[in-house]
């Protein structure tokens, strides 16, 4: 039963990338199995479990660090060969150690993902960024160039499918399915897909099943046919949890029905198992402290007992285990622990203790030789994991940062106005919050602090932006370590900051349009629009033209935009993105000295439809905040009064539902001021196209918006 799986923690390694731990098959029935794990450091770790303690099998000296490991052998039989992939080489190993394989690719980049298949011979499956190229018995065989980063790549199971047919796993929410070197055709999918697995571990009774993972948390079953692909399921992310890095499939329950094992970026390790014929269910969840690299099921620990093993970002390899921990009486009541328990508890806290008076000795030997006029201190080296995404469900940025140690303070430096809303606070508390007018460009608008408690390794920050106002947003990281020093982390804030890639848009909206002309190449307008907008790649895409479809994730309204050498078109239903795109693409061009001619169609319906979009969003927010307004009212009348029977029905829900609605507000400071702006920003934008300055007109907009009278609304824009 899943209830019964604990948590042991075997040992730890450098840090871990995605992908990079496996399980050896056992070599005998029922034999525990060996772990090999490659980390950051260039060292490939092996080692087995014995009477609870981790025996080394075999580790590799230091060198690049390791990106991908996977294992291989020929058909039907044990795939035992380790082959990893480190900067643009990839080497073999047996499960003893030695090396039978150095291959060095002709990638021109490092290698991000890899996959191992044995046909006639050794089949690799090889990605850069953009690149992928397959090689068979390392001569190459068949390349593709994608429009987007490549996250992961695998391929069909061949004695099934009986063809080779790689699979990518691209940044653009595209899976691209491959025929040689050419696009037999691409699968939308819900999210940026981070993470492929055959489903079952052997593609299900087809061999063209796969499941796929996204970067914000959704999950996902497509057949991948010769024709089409036919979608079998997808679960979405309903508890907001973090984007998934790993999956495998393993009967850990013992019901003859392999389970789903799934790690997130958050730490959260789940099981989904399949109850009926057709979707998963969620069976068990654990959180992990730190973001899990990988995961799989097996053998590990004793005998008979079937654990989860997961790797983490700084080198845990924690396994959950169904060996049972306590013994329990005929009365159900829980014995004391095992002899063999106590006895590794017992050791673990010697070990504990030795390792700290080390610490306390080397610590005094520093400090001593510190203060030595000939010392000299060298900057320690640490790890940092981070992740800025735009959340759609919100419409705000998550910034996390993971590192490899515990975390001393962040500071966050931006030089936009910005909202910073806490996530989970009790890991830490912000020191101070200094906000002042932004006076000269790229200056300081907010510095603020945040010191975490003890032993607090990940951080996570929600930053909610304003489109049109653009710049960068700077992390200070400072980790718990001597001497003291710090890593900087920059990431840009873009002016259509609130826009999300999308497959397709709705073309029977009334669309305003911008149209550029000028001596700008193809690569230059490319690099203007990766300024302006998220999730665009930053390599110029192959061909004379392009077209991206975005759409802002806090109104609902869209973005086509496409361009060319000499020519760039941008449609959007609302006219404040067609104002911002104007402004910002003048004045990038400006800067490179090019003249540009500009010309622009509005349409006076698209200013109806984008406030009848905003309106509703408007109109909840408004009674959200008047309800939060009364609760503290009605809970004081409360204690008064006694109860509350005397009140309207609608008084007495606000006091049944205060704390859901505390909550939801607390979730969404500043929604209705972002609202508020978004307004007024459409109705001066309205009129700059016209040549008009309308902002003496602004505080009776802001009255008219107090109203929340959507027709009173449209008639005041259309006045005026």
């Amino acid at each position: 039963e899943a209830s019964s799986v604990k948590a042991c923690v075997f040992r730890q390694v450098g840090v871990t990338a995605q992908k990079t731990m496996r399980l050896l098959p056992a070599s005998g029935r029922k034999a525990t199995q060996k772990v090999v794990v490659g980390d950051q450091d260039g060292v490939i770790t092996c080692f087995g479990i014995k009477k609870g303690e981790a025996v080394p099998v075999f580790k590799t000296l230091p060198g690049q660090k390791i990106a991908r490991l996977e294992l291989g052998g020929a058909l039907n039989t044990p795939q035992e060969k380790i082959f990893v992939a480190t900067g643009s080489e990839v080497r073999g190993f047996t499960k003893r150690g030695k090396q039978f394989l150095s291959f060095e690719t002709n990638l021109t980049e490092n290698i991000k993902a890899m996959y191992v298949w044995h046909i006639s011979g050794a089949d690799l499956f090889l990605c850069a960024s953009y690149i992928y190229n397959h090689y068979c018995d390392c001569k190459d065989q068949h390349y593709y160039l994608s429009g987007d980063k490549i996250n992961d790549v695998l391929c069909l199971p061949v004695d099934k499918v009986n063809c080779i047919t790689p699979v990518l796993a691209c940044q653009d929410r595209v899976l691209r399915v491959l025929q040689g070197s050419d696009l037999l055709y691409g699968v939308e999918v819900p999210g940026p897909p981070t993470v492929l697995a055959l489903n079952n571990g052997n593609g299900g009774d087809s061999g063209e099943e796969i499941v796929y993972g996204t970067s914000d948390g959704k999950l996902g079953l497509i057949q991948v046919t010769r024709s089409k692909p036919i979608p079998k399921w997808e679960i979405g992310n309903e508890k907001k949890r973090g984007g998934i890095l790993c999956i495998d499939s393993f009967d850990i329950l013992g019901d003859g029905v392999k389970e789903l094992l799934i790690g997130r970026d958050d730490g959260v390790l789940e099981v989904y198992n399949f109850e009926s014929a057709d979707d998963p269910v969620l069976r068990y969840d654990h959180a992990l402290s730190e973001s899990i690299a990988s995961i799989q099921g097996g053998c590990v620990g004793k005998d008979g007992y079937d654990e989860i093993l997961a790797s983490t970002y700084s080198g845990w390899l924690t396994g959950l285990t169904t060996e049972p921990v306590h013994r329990e009486d005929g009365s159900g009541e829980d014995l004391k622990l095992s002899q063999e328990m106590q006895s590794k508890i017992s050791s673990l806290r010697n070990e504990l203790e030795h390792l700290q008076m080390k610490v306390l000795q080397e610590r005094e030997k520093y400090q001593q030789s510190s203060q030595s006029s000939t010392a000299v201190s060298s900057v320690p080296a640490f790890s940092v994991n981070d992740k800025f995404t735009l959340n759609k469900d919100d419409a705000s940025y998550s910034l996390i940062l993971e590192v490899q140690t515990a975390i001393d303070n962040v500071l966050v430096q931006v030089s936009v106005v910005l909202f910073l809303t806490f996530v989970n606070p009790q890991t830490y508390f912000v020191l101070f919050f200094w906000v002042f007018c932004c006076l000269q460009p790229n200056s300081n608008f907010l510095l603020a602090t945040y010191r975490c408690q003890a032993n607090t390794t990940r951080l996570e920050l929600k930053v909610r932006s304003i489109e049109g106002q653009y710049g960068t947003l700077q992390a200070y990281v400072t980790p718990r370590i001597q001497p003291k020093t710090c890593q900087v982390h920059q990431y840009q804030i873009r002016p259509l900051s609130l826009h999300q890639r999308t497959h397709s848009i709705k073309h029977d909206r009334p669309m305003n349009t911008l149209t550029l002309k000028g001596q700008f190449s193809f690569a230059e307008i490319h690099s203007w629009v990766v300024f302006c907008l998220p999730e665009v790649p930053e390599k110029t895409p192959a061909g004379e033209s392009i077209t991206f479809y975005f759409q802002n994730t806090f109104l609902g309204t869209q973005l086509e935009s496409t361009y060319r050498k000499g020519e760039g078109c941008f449609k959007s239903d609302n006219i404040s993105t067609i104002s911002i795109l104007k402004d910002v693409l003048s004045k990038e061009a400006t800067k490179r000295k090019i003249n540009l001619n500009i010309s622009y169609d509005i349409n006076e319906e698209s200013v109806r439809h984008t406030l009848k979009l905003i309106h509703p969003k408007l109109e909840y927010q408004q009674l959200l905040a008047k309800k939060v307004h009364l609760i503290d009212a009605l809970r004081e009348l409360q204690v008064h009064e006694g109860n509350v029977d005397f009140l309207l029905p609608k008084y007495r829900s606000i006091l049944e539902e205060a704390d859901q609605l505390l909550e939801e507000y607390k979730k969404q400071p500043a929604h209705l001021e972002r609202l508020y702006g978004m307004i007024t920003d459409l109705f001066i934008d309205k009129f700059k196209f016209k040549g008009t300055n309308v902002k003496t007109k602004v505080p009776l907009l802001l009255e008219i918006l107090d109203g929340c009278d959507q027709d009173g609304l449209i008639a005041f824009f259309e006045a005026a």
